[in-house]
């Protein structure tokens, strides 16, 4: 009777682990009318056809079964290589989640704390200064003291003053620019710690703590990572999120094996027709994901697929386990998922890595309270809803893209196909 017992046990533990991993196979969810979510396909259909889009991946978990996933159009249109749900995409700002909670495993290891001065850990973020006055002629300026210091958790909701260089405020662009603050985006052969160090020492747009200004906040949390834990930002993500989760299509170094999964970047002319991404466009390489790099961005430098990053998703959802590993603590991920300010995206409200649809938002759109989420810059996006346990992502290469409403219309085409 006893080894019966066992036995069952064991089966019953197999069974339980098992529920847990995601399956790249479609599985019909009773939950959902085919016929309505059928649109998509149509919808995509006709923005390929019309050449308004070369090609995106949709995939939508549901009750932990992946219940559509699907490639649509093409990933090169030169050679007209059909899009495949495997192809990787360079996900850009969909890296800072990862980041964001790499930072929350050290923090609940107690190597840091939300509220501590990151200049405990570099000191050049020491005293940091305000922009005062700014001359455009030669990109020169004064400062004044600000009022307190930077906080790891400013640095999570993009409050801490940082702009971004490249896509930042014309005055914090010419300050950067003028002192070498790489973007993040693209390929950089240069140090990283050095280069944070450098910003460290230039003023802020705005007081820690004041507002939100998406900037480079990831990117040096990235860097934090590196200080703190003695490992490459790479080589954390690896040991620590990727292999755990079994993230495998997902990196800061693509490997050449992989190279023909990569989709091909578009951008659009002055007559808004489709082109491809140019290797000195925005001086972003868009092969970069396959130059052998050190510097690694943790605001943008990753590449994965919708799959990979629907593992990562799940996880979240799981509050923090996935395949019986538990990669964040439950109350962390809660933590996590937590509004840290009052309505900082206009409707919505930020977390600690995420926008985070509030009642305000839910009351105006198809997500629900509490939907995390966040996109990058070439034009992927994604969310999950803990209301209806459900994940999506859509995958494009392309921006800016004179007919991005093509998103909104999936969102409503999804949440209508809901039984």
């Amino acid at each position: 009777m006893k080894k019966l017992f066992s036995s069952f046990l064991f089966l019953f533990a197999l069974q339980t682990a098992s529920a847990q991993i995601l399956l790249p196979t479609r599985v019909k969810h009773g939950g959902i009318n085919y016929d309505r979510l059928a649109q998509i396909d149509n919808l995509l259909k006709q923005y390929t056809d019309s050449s308004w889009l070369a090609g995106a991946v949709v995939l939508i978990v549901k009750d932990n079964q992946v219940a559509y996933y699907k490639g649509h159009g093409y990933s090169n249109l030169a050679a007209k290589t059909p899009m495949q749900a495997d192809a990787i995409f360079r996900i850009m700002s969909q890296t800072k989640a990862i980041t964001s909670l790499a930072i929350m495993q050290l923090f609940e290891q107690g190597k840091l704390g939300l509220d501590q001065d990151i200049a405990d850990f570099i000191p050049e973020f020491k005293n940091p200064k305000l922009v005062k006055s700014f001359n455009p002629s030669d990109s020169s300026f004064t400062t004044t003291p600000a009022k307190r210091e930077i906080t790891f958790r400013d640095l999570l909701t993009h409050t801490s003053g940082i702009d971004y260089p490249a896509i930042g405020t014309d005055t914090m662009q010419a300050i950067y620019a003028k002192n070498n603050i790489p973007s993040g985006l693209g390929y950089f052969n240069e140090n990283l710690l050095a280069k944070m160090k450098a910003l460290g020492k230039l003023p802020l747009r705005h007081n820690p703590g004041e507002r939100f200004t998406y900037g480079l906040n990831t990117d040096l949390l990235g860097c934090l990572i590196e200080v703190i834990s003695g490992e490459s930002l790479e080589t954390y993500c690896r040991k620590h999120i990727f292999e755990p989760l079994g993230m495998k299509d997902t990196y800061f170094n693509v490997p050449a094996a992989k190279a023909t999964r990569l989709a091909t970047v578009y951008t659009e002319d002055k007559n808004k027709k489709i082109i491809e991404w140019s290797s000195t466009f925005r001086n972003i390489d868009p092969s970069y994901p396959l130059i052998p790099k050190s510097y690694f961005a943790g605001g943008a430098g990753l590449s994965s697929t919708a799959f990979d990053y629907a593992i990562f998703l799940r996880m979240l959802l799981n509050k923090g386990s996935y395949n019986g590993k538990q990669i964040l603590g439950r109350r962390t991920v809660e933590l996590m998922l937590s509004p840290q300010g009052d309505h900082l995206l206009g409707d919505n409200d930020f977390c600690l890595g995420f926008s985070l649809t509030s009642k305000k938002s839910a009351n105006k759109k198809m997500q629900n309270e509490g939907s995390f989420a966040w996109g990058g810059y070439y034009g992927t996006t994604y969310w999950a809803d803990p209301k209806e346990k459900m994940i999506c992502l859509i995958m494009t290469q392309h921006t800016p893209n004179s007919h991005y409403e093509y998103v909104e219309k999936i969102v409503n085409i999804i949440y209508g196909s809901l039984k």
